[in-house]
């Protein structure tokens, strides 16, 4: 098991931070860890994360693909987590 799923605190406050000021963030991000959150990687625990970070509407054009990652974001693990989101 790891870090994330070991720790219950954690899976808490990751559900937490996906809740979204815009309702379809929240629909998109609840959807997704309702069907994927307990065989997260720790690797797609902290892309999803970092994508927590960002303003609702920077985040709904990543996920409506208006947009792309880019600096800090544009990472490997980020971008493969963002694609499973957009599947949602």
């Amino acid at each position: 098991m790891n870090a994330h799923q070991a720790d219950p605190l954690n899976r808490a406050r990751l559900r937490w931070r996906a809740r979204r000021g815009l309702l379809e963030n929240d629909l998109i991000l609840t959807r997704f860890l309702d069907a994927h959150e307990m065989l997260m990687s720790d690797d797609e625990v902290d892309a999803f994360s970092r994508l927590m970070d960002l303003s609702d509407n920077h985040l709904m054009d990543l996920l409506m693909a208006k947009k792309k990652l880019e600096g800090e974001l544009a990472q490997e693990h980020v971008q493969s987590l963002l694609l499973r989101l957009q599947q949602a």
